[in-house]
């Protein structure tokens, strides 16, 4: 790895802390120049534009989500066990200071057309397909039902996700972990 992405390796895990707390929207050159003490001049030569500086954000941010969920969770056993292990990866990650950034993205950007929402669409679709593709895993290896439908199952996981990441940063319910971990059992229960 050259310096230069050594430095913008450094500026985009800044950047992605800071997304964290402020949004995308409200990552800009000058307020990313604040954080790390660079001149405004240095980041833009970095990034060329906010809407770069979005998109390579959003883009080092699911890396990674990919690294630190996805892929430790795939090397568990397939089923049931590798469902839980994906769901408790996320749950922690979610818990980190400032929650899932994709996810603060998704409400953020729901409905402002641009490549930086494009970008973002594709992220939450393949992060659905992998869900869906980890459920008919489980299918396979005789854990769920054959008749049960990984699409559904998906969209019912994302909610109990989504449920929880509002209970535990906007309500701080301190419970919030417990209940998601319950509505999971009973997802997984009702697949059996």
């Amino acid at each position: 790895m050259s310096k230069g992405q050594a430095t913008r390796g450094v500026i985009l895990d800044e950047a992605g802390r800071l997304a964290r707390r402020v949004g995308l929207g409200g990552l800009t050159i000058g307020s990313l120049a604040t954080q790390t003490g660079m001149s405004k001049s240095g980041l833009f030569a970095h990034f060329g534009s906010k809407e770069s500086l979005q998109l390579q954000v959003l883009e080092h941010s699911t890396e990674r989500f990919v690294d630190e969920v996805i892929r430790p969770a795939l090397r568990s056993p397939r089923g049931i066990p590798r469902v839980r292990d994906l769901f408790e990866r996320w749950l922690e990650w979610d818990s980190a200071e400032g929650g899932c950034p994709l996810v603060a993205a998704s409400f953020e950007l729901d409905d402002q057309p641009g490549p930086v929402r494009e970008r973002l669409v594709r992220v939450q679709r393949d992060w659905t397909e992998t869900l869906t593709m980890v459920f008919t895993s489980g299918i396979s290896e005789g854990h769920f039902r054959p008749d049960a439908d990984p699409h559904q199952f998906s969209q019912d996981v994302q909610g109990v996700m989504l449920a929880y990441h509002l209970a535990s940063r906007l309500l701080a319910d301190p419970a919030a972990a417990d209940r998601a971990r319950r509505a999971l059992a009973a997802l997984l229960d009702a697949a059996a």
